[in-house]
């Protein structure tokens, strides 16, 4: 049961029963004020707990955005670039989610430490001083009553009168105080219910407010982490595969060190002792010097190195060698010696002392030294000449065993990756290869050779070949552009360098290519994409004609040529590149004349593009299916090298409304046209269509904006771009999946304003992506 009500006729009868039930109100009222008070001590260590994680995970924040993973060689693949940029995209994540707690905790001061302090000072401090006047009045009020009851009835008559009255006069001022303090603890009983749940109600709903927050934000980075994962992922098979084949190179190397020695401009390098002459009385010491020689400018360096401090213990010396001989035990007290002789000091010889007599034997060899053997040092390694050839025969085997892949093992899980028993294998290939017995053998409808045992034996005879498929000769050509420039530029330096293989190998390069972009549509059942299949074939493919751990870095490159290769089969085998296109190099990530890019990352919350995209492709899923464009229009810039010089713009980057400035002229245009082909190109440039430089020629083109036409006098109304074309008037490198890279005079399709600020998204070459919104001219 609650409390009683306070009657306010009571306070006229003032009952022990009344009292007993003032004093329950008071106690209620003791008991809310200590609860607010501890409440109050809990929030604001809340408060302090929550700033102190707050301060935490900044300084989380921090460590992760300063940190920065090096890498080997002298390239990354593009998963690589993006988990390098993963950290700072975790670290601005964090700073997002810490602004919004920052925000609650100071909601919590206003909405609920604010409100019941001053709950508590205002409300419950007032009754307590009524309190203190209703006890004090009480204890007057009686001690008068009980002094009046004293008088002696022997008083005058008006002393008794003025008492009586006096005694009246108090009563009613204690009933008037007893009732306004009745009043009191009555009203704030019932406030206490609001003014106490009101603000912690507010609390909550900050806490609600954050947590969507954290929703949102976690919303919003669900696409990044999803495409991070794939980086991952792509990453982490390109390692099994790099892994195993250092391992591999390591053995060998174990194995046989001299037959592995990397080539190089030296006849002759590695570490020897040299003898350092002192005074009589102090004799000789010994220093070690990693030592080269070239044999043909007979130039021999010394550098002095302790290991024990790492580093060089002094400056390097040079001489030119006359003559080399060995030192025999009984000249001196220590093995492996033979002595050397500079031109600049003749008759002073240098005595020096190898490793063990192997390594004395081979400087001697490769000094000329006398009593030294015969070992050639720099020749190659004996080839294992294979039977396999790019013939007739292996033209069979190969469709043979793509024949019998598509019609028994398409959808098999790791198709390829999951390799065949060895002896099996080898017997399968023996048959094959053999002109005699390859049509005897069926593989699509014999159940004597297992799918696996059919992909290795195919994969074992393209490794067989004396040569990789792509050549030798084309391995770093092909390296180069997988290590930068845009995703376009890549697939036209690839395009370019299929066309310049052998006949033989380029056909047998499309029938295999062909065969895998099958496979990968079926990736669904056998789970292997595009990305596993660069990993199975991309050594098998290429390969570098040295065996090195600098060469073997690379594997994760030739993975991405296997992959650009399957991805655009039918552009680089079914039509010819541009004939004048340069080799492919590198293009610059941001020309020194284009305009600056809106930021994306504006705002407390990060919206990820990648969300905008695949939004868009949802609501315009018809539009995206469009097939991709394979020839590039006459004239297409898409067609010139990134070695092309960039067109002079005017000096003051262009915004967003500054028409005037995102055409160049057209004599521009011409000479840097003739500049790269050598002659003049007019196709190019009645393509591109440049209009004059004029201001009034140059607001004749339609816009997404409105634009005074002086020849006219009015202004163009606002006008939608759906299903607009616009052509690209600066070059730009795609800096997230989601963006397109493109060069100046790329044409979009299907232009639209995109919800990201300063952004558009159009098709290019079937492709949907996002356009900084000042690279283009709309149509």
């Amino acid at each position: 049961m609650g409390l009683q009500p306070l009657e306010f006729s009571d306070c006229y009868l003032d009952s022990p029963w009344f009292r007993e039930r003032v004093r329950a109100h008071e106690a209620e009222l003791e008991k809310t004020n200590k609860f607010i008070k501890e409440l109050l001590k809990d929030g604001k260590n809340l408060i302090a707990a929550t700033k102190n994680l707050s301060a935490a995970q900044r300084k989380f924040a921090h460590s992760l955005r300063d940190f920065k993973f090096e890498f080997i060689g002298d390239a990354e693949t593009d998963d690589e670039r993006c988990i390098d940029a993963s950290l700072h995209e975790f670290s601005n994540f964090l700073k997002n989610l810490e602004e919004q707690r920052e925000i609650l905790a100071l909601s919590v001061t206003e909405t609920l430490i604010k409100p019941l302090e001053r709950f508590r000072k205002e409300q419950l401090g007032a009754v307590k001083e009524e309190k203190k006047k209703f006890d004090k009045e009480t204890e007057r009020n009686y001690s008068l009553l009980e002094k009046h009851l004293n008088l002696s009835a022997k008083k005058k008559e008006l002393q008794l009168q003025e008492a009586d009255s006096q005694v009246e006069q108090n009563r009613k001022h204690f009933y008037e105080l007893s009732l306004e303090y009745v009043c009191k603890l009555q009203e704030i009983q019932e406030r206490k219910k609001f003014e106490c749940v009101e603000p912690v109600l507010s609390f909550f709903q900050g806490l609600f407010t954050f947590y969507h927050q954290g929703y949102e934000l976690a919303k919003d980075f669900s696409h990044y982490k999803m495409a991070l994962q794939i980086n991952i992922q792509n990453t982490r098979n390109r390692f099994e595969g790099t892994r195993s084949e250092v391992e591999e190179l390591m053995n060998k190397i174990r194995r046989n060190p001299q037959e592995h020695k990397r080539a190089n401009h030296f006849t002759m390098e590695g570490y020897l002792y040299v003898q350092e002459k002192r005074p009589a009385p102090f004799g000789s010491s010994w220093v070690k010097h990693y030592c080269t020689y070239r044999k043909e400018t007979k130039k021999f360096t010394m550098i002095p190195f302790e290991h024990r401090s790492g580093g060089k213990a002094g400056d390097e010396e040079l001489f030119i060698l006359t003559y080399c001989t060995k030192r025999n035990i009984d000249t001196i007290d220590r093995r492996f010696c033979f002595d050397l002789e500079a031109s600049d000091r003749p008759g002073v010889p240098v005595t020096m002392q190898a490793f063990s007599e192997e390594d004395r034997k081979l400087w001697m060899e490769a000094l000329d030294g006398k009593e030294a053997l015969f070992i050639n040092l720099n020749k190659a390694s004996a080839k294992r000449e294979g039977s396999a050839q790019l013939d007739k025969i292996g033209f069979t085997v190969i469709k043979k065993c793509i024949n019998a892949v598509e019609t028994r093992g398409i959808n098999d899980q790791g198709l390829y990756r999951v390799v065949g028993v060895s002896s099996k294998v080898q017997r399968l290939l023996t048959l094959l290869m053999d002109a005699k017995t390859c049509n005897e053998v069926d593989l699509e409808n014999s159940v004597d050779w297992e799918v696996k045992t059919i992909t290795s034996a195919m994969k074992q005879y393209l490794r067989s070949l004396p040569e990789p498929l792509m050549t030798y000769e084309l391995h770093g050509e092909f390296i180069i552009p997988a290590k930068s420039g845009s995703p376009e530029s890549r697939v036209n330096a690839v395009h370019f360098l299929v066309h310049k293989l052998p006949e033989k190998n380029k056909e047998m390069l499309d029938i295999l290519v062909k065969h895998l972009a099958n496979v990968s549509k079926h990736a669904k059942r056998n789970l292997m994409t595009v990305a596993n299949l660069g990993v199975v074939f991309g050594p098998t493919l290429m390969r570098p004609q040295e065996e090195t751990v600098a060469a073997i870095m690379d594997l994760k490159f030739q993975n991405i040529v296997v992959e650009i290769l399957i991805e655009n089969h039918e552009k680089i085998f079914k039509t010819l590149p541009d004939a004048t296109f340069p080799e492919p190099i590198s293009m610059p990530v941001s020309p020194p004349n284009a305009p600056p890019r809106q930021s994306r990352r504006q705002g407390q919350r990060i919206k990820r593009p990648l969300a905008v995209y695949n939004l868009c492709l949802e609501l315009d899923d018809a539009d995206t299916h469009s097939s991709p464009k394979e020839d590039t229009p006459t004239g297409s810039m898409d067609s010139l090298s990134s070695q092309s010089p960039t067109p002079a713009f005017s000096s003051s980057p262009p915004g967003l409304l500054d028409r005037n400035h995102l055409i160049m002229d057209s004599g521009d245009l011409t000479d840097w046209a003739t500049n790269l082909s050598g002659q003049s190109r007019p196709s190019m440039v009645s393509w591109m269509n440049t209009p004059s430089t004029n201001p009034a020629a140059t607001n004749t083109t339609p816009s997404a904006f409105s634009f005074p036409n002086p020849a006219t006098g009015s202004d163009r109304a606002v006008e939608s771009v759906a299903h607009r074309k616009a052509r690209a008037v600066y070059p730009c490198e795609a800096e997230h999946s989601s963006e397109l890279s493109f060069q100046i005079g790329a044409i979009f399709e299907d232009v639209q304003f995109s919800r990201e600020p300063g952004w558009l998204e159009g098709t290019l070459n079937g492709k949907r992506g996002l356009i900084p919104q000042n690279y283009v001219q709309f149509l």
